[in-house]
């Protein structure tokens, strides 16, 4: 398994949408990636630019194939990825705020 520190751009008009899905638990129920893409989502972070980042893992080659199909795509662009230990992703943006209260 390897880790990844995200970084995107949101489509504003559709983050709602998102966390909609987010908050019924759809996204969590996806498999075989749905727990780890709803547990990274809901801890993203946003940098003043804008730009969200969130920690990964993720199986797939190439990295995230699978959640940008299913996901990823419809609610982000400007997607990149950079190989992380783990926690070492959500150890640099921890002094980020959350893109979102979620519980």
């Amino acid at each position: 398994m390897a880790y990844y520190l995200v970084s995107a751009r949101a489509k504003k008009s559709k983050l709602e949408e998102l966390k909609t899905r987010l908050l019924s638990g759809e996204i969590r129920a996806m498999r075989p990636f749905g727990t780890a893409l709803d547990s990274s989502l809901r801890g993203a972070r946003v940098r003043e630019d804008g730009l969200l980042l969130w920690e990964e893992q993720d199986y797939c080659v190439p990295p995230l194939a699978m959640e940008r199909t299913a996901v990823l795509d419809d609610y982000f662009h400007e997607i990149a990825v950079e190989p992380v230990q783990k926690g070492q992703g959500w150890k640099r943006i921890a002094k980020l705020p959350h893109l979102w209260p979620l519980s």
